[in-house]
């Protein structure tokens, strides 16, 4: 049994041969930004992710690669199309395909690469076909609902932590979920047994994001691999700013709200502000311990896969870096 690390390699070299095809596709000025943003790095998780819970039914992951650039070309789209509604310069250390391309190429190259990842699920040819469709599907839908949670939420100072949590298990956790749920399926997995591993997808999706919101004001920007503080500057209600604004004092909170609502502002002081906010309240912690909520909901999970407990050792070790990962 191969652990999730040890998947990236084989996955990667066939992501390479792809993106080489991809790049000499024309029109060039559509499929050069799908290729850039296919290379430019990134953890490869989700297709990782695939492969591995392919690999706790089948010996043979393979066949199973189109699937999991399926699921990597997918995720690439919504990052490239999120950086333009986030108005983000930078992503992975590198600029955004939209600082690089324009917006309009951006748009339209994202557009090809959310079609092109039907055509990479298909290459699988399963006899599940119908069945991979129709969840590839309702998590592309429910990943555009989260995206569209999280913009609305911007405008709003009502957002509740439930609304904020069901928005992060739509814009991320399904699309981890999806991704173990489809290895298994494509293994021939029973239907019970994929529904666990979807259900552990969920929960450690959920502290993903959790950290990732965490990092965004609190990582090291070298390691994070974008700017810090962008959450801030866009005023998103992540769970760090629910959490400050229920735990903060009231000159605290006032503070909070005239940050949100300042049209005029030096970016470095409303990050500085804002950030000081969420220590003193506490609100870092108890993001901190929500993380660590999920996880523990995500091992118990897995504990009633049926399979033997060395074969589970790679995601419950998955599970674990999410709360120490720095990027």
């Amino acid at each position: 049994m191969r652990n999730i690390d040890e998947l990236i390699p084989n996955f990667e070299t066939y992501l390479k041969s792809e993106i080489m095809q991809i790049a000499n596709r024309s029109p060039i000025g559509l499929y050069q930004p799908v290729a850039d943003a296919l290379t430019f790095g990134g953890k490869r998780i989700r297709p990782a992710l695939l492969l591995h819970s392919a690999s706790l039914f089948s010996d043979n992951t393979d066949p199973f690669l189109p699937a999991a650039m399926a699921i990597e070309i997918f995720h690439n789209f919504t990052l490239l199309h999120d950086d333009i509604m986030d108005n983000a310069d930078i992503r992975r250390g590198k600029p955004a395909i939209h600082k690089l391309y324009g917006q309009n190429s951006a748009i339209l190259s994202g557009d090809a690469m959310s079609i092109m990842a039907y055509q990479y699920l298909a290459g699988c040819r399963s006899t599940h076909f119908n069945e991979l469709v129709a969840l590839f599907s309702k998590t592309a839908v429910e990943v555009c609902e989260g995206q569209q949670h999280d913009m609305e939420f911007e405008t709003r100072n009502d957002v509740t932590i439930d609304e904020y949590i069901e928005m992060i298990r739509l814009k991320t956790a399904v699309l981890i979920a999806a991704s173990l749920k489809i290895g298994a399926i494509l293994a021939n997995a029973k239907p019970s047994e994929a529904q666990l591993l979807y259900d552990f997808g969920i929960y450690t999706g959920l502290a993903f994001q959790l950290q990732d919101d965490w990092l965004d004001t609190f990582g090291d920007e070298a390691t994070f691999g974008k700017k810090i503080g962008g959450d801030i500057l866009e005023n998103k209600k992540t769970y760090l700013m629910l959490k400050a604004r229920a735990l903060s004092s009231k000159s605290s909170s006032a503070e909070l709200d005239r940050w949100l609502s300042a049209s005029l502002y030096d970016p470095d002081e409303k990050i500085a502000a804002v950030t000081a906010i969420f220590s003193e309240s506490g609100a870092g912690e108890a993001t901190r311990q929500q993380m660590n909520h999920y996880h523990d909901k995500a091992v118990e999970t897995l504990s009633k896969l049926e399979i033997c407990t060395e074969n589970k050792a790679g995601l419950t070790a998955f599970a674990g870096k999410v709360l120490s990962r720095k990027a």
